[in-house]
């Protein structure tokens, strides 16, 4: 059949479409209200009802199998590629399929990710192989780190000397300052180690302030005191702050940490770092990050109540934000057993609820999985293999950046020490060699790196969306649907 040609005719009721991908959204509605449209166009008839239906079709798997490669969306829709070339042009022209895949249960999938990776050309710049300064720049300032979470890939007792301090915060120095100006998120602080072992994480984060970078620290606030604060002013400058939260009680956070007593302090750390923020009338965001271990489903309501008793400290510039999520590793003691899962899923309900009613100015964010688990459909975390990884990567979208230089591919990788992890660095910073050109070089020479056993585990979430979103883009292009490659795009994708 032919393509059709021009722009569908804007109708109501489109909610009906955008909702259409949601657990009980009406199909009927959705395709009552495409056959109206198909109709204005000319169809009428089956080939209306069928071309409505299966845009829906279209909609309702992309909405909760984002990573689904064209070809096995053609062949479930059982049509042959004419048809399905006109089919793809009206979703394309049908803002209301877009929304509706946005809003299915794997919709923060694309919200979060793909689509904001898809404006700035990132993920057609690893598919055709373009150098680019990457997307996004994690520099691990931290020598050490205070904890040994059971769940962290760190080598016990692995840090970096000292003697590394002055020359790696030059060099972190030098990547702050060749970050294009079109890119002010690219740059965060993690790890890795606990950046706030740097003693001079100030003066960078001063540094990426005075040049307007909206830089992040991802940190476990152990270090966050008050003597930190004078010592290091230039945290203030800091956009965000992001503590990552290992339990609601000393006894938690031991089990989870081996630190004793680290809840109290870190506690404590944040209540004052409040109120000094509303004093100071300072801009920083503050938020937590909280990974829901095994045994520890039920703990949510009471996550609530700590939000509301950091709240006290400064009534007039409450917490912003709250990540919640399961543990990434795919290790199988990081995993969830079904009966835990199933009651996660009323959990996550009841912890909304009780958010709005309690801490109203509170964003929470459940990530990939855990926002289709509250909706009711469970959705297994995405799961990249050895055999699924990427021979090169994807050094234009992340790389992370070490105390010494050393340039990673994978968020789970920037560790000292840690086996197998140095084939996955593309290059040192120094001061003859800049991080755009350890990026270019890696990419021009397109290495082949073979996976090992085990060396999924270097992948953090993001790493596997991007991942599996490039696997997917590759294949489309392969059987010849480049221009509609990943089905859903974003204005400014090359």
């Amino acid at each position: 059949m032919e393509t059709v040609t021009g722009t569908l005719p804007a109708a109501s009721p489109g909610q009906a479409i955008e909702d259409v991908a949601r657990p009980g959204g009406d199909r009927a509605a959705a395709t009552g209200v495409l056959r109206t449209r198909l109709a204005l166009l000319g169809d009428s008839g089956d080939r209306a009802r069928e071309r409505a239906e299966h845009l829906v079709d279209l909609a309702v798997r992309y909405g909760s199998r984002p990573f689904t490669v064209l070809e096995e969306a053609r062949h479930q829709l059982g049509v042959d590629r004419t048809e399905f070339a006109a089919l793809l042009d009206l979703f394309d022209r049908t803002p209301e399929l877009g929304a509706a895949v946005r809003r299915g249960p794997e919709g923060k999938y694309w919200t979060n990710t793909i689509l904001p990776l898809e404006r700035t050309g990132a993920l057609d710049a690893v598919v055709h192989g373009r150098p680019a300064f990457p997307y996004s720049v994690g520099l691990y300032p931290g020598p050490t780190c205070m904890f040994r979470c059971h769940f962290c890939v760190r080598v016990t007792g692995a840090r970096y000397d000292a003697s590394a301090l002055d020359t790696g915060n030059a060099m972190f120095a030098s990547v702050i300052d060749e970050v294009p100006e079109t890119q002010p998120s690219t740059v965060y602080f993690s790890g890795g180690l606990e950046p706030l072992t740097n003693p001079g994480l100030g003066e960078l984060a001063a540094r990426g302030g005075g040049r307007g970078l909206d830089m992040t620290l991802y940190t476990n606030a152990f270090a966050l005191t008050d003597r930190t604060l004078e010592r290091q002013p230039g945290l203030w400058s800091l956009h965000a702050i992001r503590t990552s939260l290992y339990g609601l009680n000393d006894d938690e956070y031991e089990a989870t940490t081996t630190k004793p007593r680290a809840f109290t302090r870190v506690s404590a750390n944040l209540g004052s770092f409040m109120t000094q923020r509303e004093a100071l009338g300072a801009p920083l965001r503050l938020g937590l990050n909280y990974i829901i271990l095994p045994g520890r489903a039920g703990r949510l309501m009471d996550l609530v109540d700590f939000v509301a008793e950091l709240n006290a400290h400064s009534p007039g510039r409450p917490l912003d934000f709250v990540t919640v999520r399961e543990d990434y590793s795919g290790r199988e003691d990081g995993r969830l057993a079904a009966a835990e899962r199933a009651q996660l899923r009323d959990a996550l309900r009841d912890f909304t609820a009780y958010a709005k009613e309690r801490t109203p100015a509170l964003h929470i964010d459940l990530g990939y999985a855990l926002e289709s688990l509250r909706s009711g459909v469970d959705a297994e975390l995405l799961r990249i293999t050895p055999q699924t990884m990427r021979p090169s990567a994807h050094a234009q979208v992340a790389v992370q950046v070490d105390l010494l230089g050393d340039v990673y591919l994978y968020r789970e990788s920037g560790f000292p020490d840690l086996k197998g992890a140095d084939r996955y660095i593309a290059g040192r910073v120094t001061p003859a060699k800049s991080l755009h050109e350890v990026v270019a070089e890696f990419v021009e020479r397109n290495p082949h790196i073979t996976p090992h056993s085990g060396d999924e585990y270097f992948l953090d979430g993001f790493d596997q969306a991007v991942t599996a979103r490039l696997n997917q883009m590759e294949q489309d292009i392969a059987d010849g649907w480049g221009a509609h490659r990943g089905l859903l795009r974003a204005d400014g994708a090359a």
